[in-house]
């Protein structure tokens, strides 16, 4: 993090702290909430908020008790800066959704172990939206690098984001199985990373260079 103890966020009192719990794709037990709620009235935590990407803010925490609600918590830092993957978001799939066609959780915990928590090896932030069918409840088309299902395959999609300066992601592959998106994904991220400049995020890299230069590099 930029500021403040490690795993917090400065706010704007410029006194307190905001941490966020590593939350895989969003999904809690009662056990987790249980000990959320706890850890929150031991440390007088003034705002509970669900972020974008599908976690838990603790916000308005004094800098003395930062290690000790981390301690608490016995959860890992959720990154929410810095230039790594900051998180997978992903919707329900065929785990619950009656349109689903794929399994996105599954999916979206693959990418999340292979890259969340990951520092220094990617020029920029970057985000993850999986969806388990074409109404894409996970926002594949808003985030860095999306995939969605179909009943052939999944769908890559590249180059999304939302935020001040939106742009609707490019599809570069369509069918795929499983195996191939990950690959796929895993092109995508080694050659941006090679590739963009400092701080460029996915988005912007594309941009620069063109989606048909982008897709000839990684297909």
């Amino acid at each position: 993090m930029s500021e403040g103890p490690k795993g917090a966020i400065l706010q704007r009192d410029k006194k307190t702290y905001a941490i966020v719990p590593r939350i895989p794709m969003g999904i809690l037990t009662p056990e987790i909430l249980e000990n959320l709620a706890k850890v929150a009235r031991k440390y007088k935590v003034r705002i509970i908020k669900i972020t974008s990407g599908q976690r838990i803010a603790l916000v308005g925490i004094k800098h003395q008790d930062i290690d000790n609600a981390w301690k608490d918590l016995g959860m890992e830092v959720g990154p929410a800066e810095g230039l790594c993957v900051h998180y997978v978001q992903a919707c329900p799939g065929t785990e619950t959704c009656k349109f689903g066609q794929r399994d996105s959780i599954g999916l979206a915990a693959k990418i999340e172990n292979m890259y969340v928590g990951k520092k220094d090896f990617i020029p920029a932030k970057t985000k993850f939206g999986i969806s388990g069918c074409k109404l894409n409840c996970g926002e594949s088309y808003v985030r860095d690098i999306g995939a969605f299902a179909t009943p052939d395959g999944w769908t890559v999609v590249v180059g999304g984001n939302s935020g001040g300066r939106p742009r609707i992601g490019d599809v570069i592959a369509e069918d795929l199985s499983e195996e191939d998106a990950l690959d796929l994904i895993k092109k995508c991220l080694d050659y941006y990373s090679k590739n963009a400049k400092p701080r460029e995020r996915l988005p912007r890299f594309i941009q620069r260079i063109g989606i048909e230069e982008f897709r000839k590099a990684v297909l």
